[in-house]
This record gives structure tokens, C-alpha cells and sequence, in this order.
């Protein structure tokens, strides 16, 4: 019986990913996990369990004694947040990996999923319709310890055969939860500034050009590729995804068309540095031909329900 364990359910993509599977798997089978000692109110309707994953033998214990069938390893230290806690970064991104996939080594673990990122790529990186192969030299802690991920899941795959699956995500666009430390994070914290203060400051330039893409594209995309069957995962490294690319003052000027009186300013900071540094559009052929994948957002349906949704009383 499939068991599937969401650790870092409290983040961004984790508690609509536990959203998602309990839809599809059952309420039952889908165990959120946070190093939060409260159950986050939108994923309030299962089972949730405060984990650690820098405590290797409590993780390994759970995971053994509840017969956990697949774990999506969402835990990590953001781009931005990583830069100001480089050392935690690397162990907290790097270590509770090597936990996961040892147990899937020893065959307690069916399948794992674990996210990389655009952030693997570096500043010697084609930066346009950047191919799935190229150079990977990246500049950021958060982008070494997802390229070197990458390399032990795939290692790990050839080695042991332990059935793991990856996507890297661009910047990822949704109101259920707030910005939390990422390069791409404007692109959140915009919409809530737009409709609590029709004003937005941006710690990015007007013309940075970044892959983005919806939440719910995003679920669907590591849903889909958790379950396409095993034949046709081709790579065991990462899979580039991509749903649209845009600069702050595309995004600006949509809002404008829902809200005339919107403003924006800019004021780059630390962060546009790492931008700089990564792709500015995406070559995601492999994942459209290995697993069918196709987004279905535009940035214009994106702004329209973001405006719509998010509640500017959170910030």
C-alpha cells in the first residue's frame, strides 16, 4: 500500500503538494512533516508529525517503523537565506538527503523525490533556452549543494538503483503561502504589495528575465513525474521544467491592467547578483518527451488569479 511522507509540508511547494496528493491518494496515505511543532491549518485535515531532517536516526526510525513506501524531500535552506547561513545551507540541503537515500538503498524506500533548481545553473550557463545539458558552474551556496545533490541522485540511481526523480523549478508563483527566501520571491511578494499598498519596491531590475511558473503547474509536473512509470524517466540527475520567463516590469505592467494605479520601483540589492547569474528561459524538451509534461499557465491567467486570491492582510 502506497505511503507517501511530505518533508518540509510547511513550505511553499509542500503544503500544496500534501493538498494535492491527499486528493489524489487519500487523506490516510499522506503524512506531513515539518521541523514545525504545529500542524500548518491548510494541511490540518491529516496526519502531520514534527521531523527534523538533521536527526538521521529519528527520521530513519519513522520512516522504518510506519512502513513510509515514498518520501518527497522538500526540506532545504532557500537561495537568499542560504547566502546569510552558508554552513547550515550545505548541511541542512546536503545531509537530509543522504539520509533519504540511504534508506532507499536498504530497501525500505519504493521511490523519492527530491526537488533541485534553475539555481544549479551558474554565470558561464547559456542563459537563454538554457539546454538540459550545458555548463553548471553555480555561484551560490544553494546552487552548489542542488548541483552536487544532483550528481548523488543520479549516482545513487546507477549505483544502487534506488528509483529517484527530480525537476529543476524556476521561481514558483503562488498565494496560499508567503515569499519565503528565495531570488524569485518578488514575484509572490508583488501581488500582495500591489493589493495592500499599489505600490512595489523591487529587489530586483526592471529587465532581470527569470523562468517562472504557477504553483499548481508545479504540483502537477512532480505528481506526474512521480508517477509516470519507471521506463520513462530517462534522467536521473534533474529535469529542466519551464512554464513562462518574465522581468519585473512585465509583471508590473499586467497588475496595471487589473490595478491603473499600481507602482513599481527598483532597488537591487545582494539578490540580483544571483539573478544574474541564472537562466533567463529554459529547454525543457526532455520532460515534455520522456513524461508528457505541458504547463497550462500563462503569465496572464497567473496574474489574474493572483490578484484575485491573495489575501494582503498576511503581509
Amino acid at each position: 500500500m502506497k505511503k507517501v511522507l511530505v518533508i518540509g509540508a510547511g513550505g511553499q511547494i509542500g503544503s500544496e503538494l500534501v493538498i494535492a496528493l491527499r486528493n489524489l491518494f487519500g487523506r490516510d496515505a499522506v503524512i506531513a512533516a515539518d521541523v514545525k511543532e504545529d500542524c500548518p491549518d491548510v494541511i490540518s485535515d491529516g496526519m502531520y508529525v514534527q521531523m527534523d531532517i538533521l536527526d538521521n536516526e529519528n527520521v530513519r526510525k519513522y520512516i522504518i517503523e510506519e512502513s513510509v513506501t515514498e518520501v518527497y524531500l522538500l526540506a532545504a535552506l532557500l537561495s537568499a537565506t542560504a547566502e546569510k547561513h552558508p554552513d547550515f545551507a550545505w548541511k541542512l540541503n546536503m545531509e537530509g538527503l543522504f539520509t533519504i537515500l540511504d534508506l532507499a538503498k536498504e530497501g525500505y524506500l519504493k521511490k523519492i523525490f527530491w526537488p533541485s533548481s534553475i539555481a544549479v545553473f551558474g554565470p558561464t550557463t547559456p542563459r537563454e533556452n538554457t539546454p538540459q545539458y550545458t555548463v553548471m558552474e553555480p555561484s551560490t551556496v544553494y546552487g552548489i549543494s542542488k548541483q552536487a545533490g544532483e550528481r548523488w541522485c543520479e549516482y545513487y540511481f546507477n549505483k544502487f538503483n534506488v528509483d529517484v526523480r527530480s525537476i529543476r523549478y524556476p521561481g514558483l508563483i503562488s498565494y496560499t503561502s508567503l515569499p519565503g527566501g528565495g531570488t524569485t520571491d518578488y514575484a509572490v511578494d508583488i501581488f500582495y504589495q500591489a493589493k495592500k499598498r499599489n505600490k512595489f519596491d523591487c529587489f530586483l531590475s526592471e529587465n532581470t528575465q527569470l523562468p517562472m511558473m504557477y504553483m499548481e503547474d508545479a504540483i502537477r509536473a512532480t505528481i506526474e513525474l512521480m508517477e509516470s512509470p519507471i521506463e520513462n524517466i530517462k534522467i536521473r540527475s534533474a529535469y529542466n521544467l519551464s512554464g513562462c520567463s518574465f522581468t519585473p516590469e512585465q509583471i508590473s505592467n499586467k497588475i496595471k491592467e487589473h490595478l491603473p494605479d499600481f507602482s513599481i520601483t527598483y532597488s537591487p540589492d545582494f539578490r540580483q547578483a544571483i539573478a544574474d547569474s541564472w537562466p533567463m528561459s529554459i529547454d525543457d524538451s526532455r520532460a515534455r518527451e520522456d513524461w508528457g509534461w505541458q504547463e497550462r499557465f500563462t503569465i496572464e491567467k497567473t496574474v489574474e488569479i493572483m490578484l484575485e486570491n491573495v489575501n494582503p492582510e498576511l503581509v
